[in-house]
């Protein structure tokens, strides 16, 4: 349904939306609001501090118009009881016309001038006889062009009006679990009459989105559980022999996972399986273990990695534990003469094991008999780099690993195609990082403690956000910061890397730190998986509060590699209250899985599982706030449909409709 056909929406006005990716009336209705303003409660401006946003009732005494100041403005003289304020508008001369002696409310920021009293900023009005709009819960939208939000809240009641409301949850379902039709569900969402409207609607709205993500991931998982082709022989004693070639005892997560792919590899269908754990939890140990259990029993595998530096830390490993095997490096960067001498020892079997990157997926990389294949960082490989892999060995079974902690029941959801086992636990030789809060007037002691640390031969990253600043000039960019380091610590080598450098330039960066031919790196989060650095361990991160708990944490995992003590700082570019209480958790927990779930409850589900986890997937709820017990309701009432209680042969052709819809991004 085309937007023009609501009354309020203009050629105009339709491209405007159009801007915002809106095109359909379907489509206007799932554009949520980003926040909502809160005016059920009128408060004094005694009562308010600086910057705070407020509803307040007063009366207006005067008004003063000045068209000549360099900023134009109106000025009413305000009064509240017995105490005085003023309210500023500038650029905004048509206000004045509208304002005479009487009483007001107000909606803006507060604003305390230091000994020239209070003042509100270019606040909304309305007078308080004819209240009708600042009342309430009002919706606040992402605008472009000339938009405002007038119009789009018009817009959008109007659109609620017109939409055909389908569920695609089965009916005896929604009846079981007494879901709300989802016409309430739009309306509490974007006209509500309280903050419970909002979440109960935001619930529902979710609760269908991710019924249809989770539907079609069951159908394609469908047909994931091939028939194994391949036997293999390798005893358990050879695998623990094996084990002890490592020089330390395996974690009770590491030898549960390391019996997890043992079973599967010795079950009668293929293995396709998530490997999860923290940081520093010894993941590649076992995959090295899996790795083992397939040459021991004469079939070729393959380790890939998502860079260079990765896939040849990687092939370190695997030929100083597999000395009686014949290792080959395949990357993009390999000579041409020895790719060709690789691929014709892939071709032949001459060759047990190749590390590489993407290049070892590529169409003319052929194996004898490839069985057994790892993926190092999974969440940089797509489904389709992985069906490319698999395609490499008939009936290969396949290992994928990932670092980024992620509460099992969600993993469940984000990688529905794979069976998920999870290492909780930490090697005991492994120290936790002393995490501090650096505020601004520190600074200058931190960086005496770098360059104690760099004549000591230890090693420093610094991560900047962005590899540009802002307008606001509230972030440097990581070159400013590389700039601006060099010159405060002129005895100190620093190195710069971002993601705007190509990846020979990259992978030489990071190999000449990691042989210390620099003290320190300058680099935005293109390091947040990268090469093992034994000497780095301190780890400063810029404007800190910008990033993801989750993603802090994996930051804070490049350092703590040796047996050196080391140390994270975080330097807060904001310093708020939740800013604080967010890197508090951080600050006090080592526990990836944890830090996961506690990002989880203060984010909210749609923050969490937005952009990063999911892709584009599920940017139609991004700024719906709903508990993530939502994606478990949606898990079990999945479940409970493809039992084979009911006919899911439409569900499964919706879902896949979807899912069809989304394939560049799911697969890419």
């Amino acid at each position: 349904m085309r937007l023009t056909s609501i009354k309020f929406v203009s050629e105009k006005r339709e491209k405007d939306l159009n801007k915002l990716n809106i095109y359909t009336v379907e489509e206007l209705i799932k554009h949520f609001p980003r926040d909502y303003l809160d005016l059920r409660k009128v408060t004094y401006l005694k009562d308010a501090y600086h910057n705070d946003v407020i509803l307040t009732l007063c009366e207006v005494l005067n008004v003063e118009v000045n068209p000549y100041a360099r900023r134009p403005f109106v000025k009413a003289l305000c009064q509240q009881g017995g105490y005085m304020f003023t309210a500023i508008w500038f650029n905004q001369p048509y206000v004045a016309q509208k304002l005479e002696r009487a009483e007001y409310l107000f909606y803006g920021r507060v604003q305390n001038k230091y000994g020239l009293g209070c003042q509100m900023v270019n606040p909304s009005f309305e007078r308080a006889d004819k209240n009708r709009n600042l009342k309430g819960l009002i919706p606040v939208y992402s605008l472009s062009g000339s938009l405002t939000q007038g119009v789009i809240r018009t817009a959008i009641r109007e659109a609620l009006k017109k939409v055909p409301y389908l569920s695609h949850i089965p009916a005896p379902m929604i009846k079981k679990y007494g879901l709300m039709p989802l016409s309430e569900a739009y309306f509490k969402v974007h006209c509500p009459e309280s903050a419970e409207d909002v979440k109960e609607g935001s619930k529902r709205i979710a609760l269908e989105e991710y019924f249809l993500l989770i539907s079609a991931f069951k159908v394609i998982k469908g047909g994931r559980d091939d028939a194994r082709l391949r036997r293999y022989s390798v005893k358990k004693e050879e695998i623990d022999s094996f084990k002890a070639r490592f020089g330390f005892d395996f974690t009770d997560g590491q030898t549960d996972a390391v019996e997890a792919i043992y079973k599967c590899l010795n079950s009668p269908r293929k293995m396709n399986m998530l490997l999860q754990g923290d940081v520093g939890s010894g993941k590649t140990a076992v995959a090295l273990t899996g790795i083992y259990m397939g040459v021991k029993s004469g079939f070729q595998c393959a380790m890939i990695a998502p860079t260079e530096v990765l896939a040849r830390q990687n092939a370190e490993l695997v030929k100083r534990y597999f000395k009686e095997y014949n290792i080959a490096t395949l990357t993009g960067s390999t000579p041409a003469s020895e790719k060709r001498l690789i691929k014709k020892g892939l071709l032949s079997g001459e060759i047990d094991v190749v590390c590489g990157t993407h290049a070892v997926i590529q169409d003319d990389v052929v194996f004898k008999n490839l069985a057994f294949a790892v993926c190092d960082e999974q969440h940089r490989f797509g489904v389709a780099q992985r069906a490319s892999l698999l395609e490499k060995g008939d009936g290969c079974d396949v290992l994928v690993m990932s670092a980024t902690p992620i509460p099992r029941t969600l993993s469940l959801i984000f990688y529905g195609d794979l069976d998920v086992t999870t290492i909780k636990d930490k090697p005991r030789s492994r120290q936790d990082i002393s995490t501090s809060i650096i505020p601004e007037r520190k600074y200058n002691d931190m960086f005496k403690y770098v360059e104690q640390q760099a004549k000591l031969g230890n090693q420093t990253y610094f991560v900047c956000p962005k590899i540009e600043g802002d307008d606001e000039g509230t972030v440097m960019s990581v070159t400013e910061l590389y700039d601006d380091l060099r010159a405060k610590m002129p005895g100190v080598r620093f190195a710069l890397l971002h993601g705007k450098m190509k990846d020979k330039e990259k992978n030489e960066i990071m190999s000449a730190f990691k042989n210390k031919e620099y003290d320190c790196l300058v680099s935005t989060t293109v390091i947040e998986v990268g090469v093992d650095v034994p000497d780095a361990t301190t780890m400063i991160i810029y404007n800190a509060e910008r990033f993801g708990l989750s993603q802090l944490h994996q930051l804070r995992g490049r350092v703590g590699r040796g047996d050196k003590k080391s140390y994270c700082f975080l330097l807060m570019g904001a310093d708020t209250d939740e800013a604080r209480e967010r890197l508090s958790v951080l600050k006090n927990c080592s526990d990836g899985f944890e830090i996961a779930e506690a990002d989880l409850k203060m984010r909210g589900g749609g923050d969490f599982m937005g952009t990063r986890q999911s892709g584009r997937m599920l940017s139609e709820i991004k700024n719906l706030k709903f508990p993530v017990e939502t994606v478990f309701t949606a898990k079990a009432i999945s479940d409970e449909a493809f039992s084979g209680a009911l006919d899911t042969r439409e569900l499964s052709r919706i879902a896949m409709e979807k899912y069809d819809s989304l394939k560049d991004v799911i697969l890419n």
